[in-house]
């Protein structure tokens, strides 16, 4: 008989952190400072794509690493003389 007491009791009231989150979410950042922040973050996104493109070239040319399928087409080191015709 207990068990059916405790089965038609109303669910707990959600908790207050759902109440409180927009009230402590910081202000809204205006669209010049996302641009900012963005030709920042692409900067950096393309200075450490930049950096590991030269290890990778300086690893293949030491002999440490081969190169992909892509990397020696784009090599070509078929090709001796670019001025054939």
């Amino acid at each position: 008989m207990g068990a059916e007491a405790e089965g038609n009791q109303p669910p707990p009231p959600p908790t207050t952190t759902m109440q409180a989150a927009p009230a402590a979410r910081p202000q809204s950042i205006t669209p010049a400072q996302f641009l900012s922040w963005k030709q920042r973050k692409d900067a950096e996104e393309a200075a450490r794509k930049a950096e590991a493109a030269q290890k990778r070239a300086a690893d293949i040319a030491s002999g440490a690493v081969q190169m992909n399928g892509r990397e020696l087409f784009k090599h070509e080191p078929w090709v001796f003389d670019n001025n054939i015709y």
